[in-house]
């Protein structure tokens, strides 16, 4: 299977339990893997027989925008769940970077990984 890379899409949410996450939002940062077979695009250079990763982009975006969750699980999961609406799309791999998450020690960064695909 091959592989569509997003690294670094960035948004503001309001995603977390404590009512300061919701109130006061903070960015999220999300990494997506897409499996596809790329070969019939290529074949024909055809955007049509691929993904179009700008698309997903603006998708993640708003997903990360949109509707509160308590938990970056959850936000991952939809996230997932919207990238396998694309025809092309048999597989994703999602992290979802929460690097101001409400913890009291240093630390660099709190992800969530998970890896989804078509049944």
């Amino acid at each position: 299977m091959d592989r569509v890379a997003l690294r670094g899409l960035k948004a503001r949410g309001h995603h977390g339990v404590f009512p300061r996450e919701r109130e006061e939002g903070q960015t999220f940062i999300v990494d997506l893997v897409l499996g596809l077979d790329t070969r019939p695009a290529a074949a024909d250079d055809d955007l049509t027989k691929t993904v179009h990763y700008g698309i997903v982009a603006e998708e993640v975006v708003g997903i990360v925008q949109g509707e509160p969750v308590d938990l970056i699980e959850t936000l991952a999961e939809r996230i997932a769940q919207q990238c396998l609406k694309h025809d092309a799309v048999r597989e994703v791999e999602v992290v979802v970077h929460k690097p101001d998450a409400p913890i009291t020690v240093p630390f660099d960064d709190v992800t969530v990984t998970i890896t989804r695909s078509r049944v």
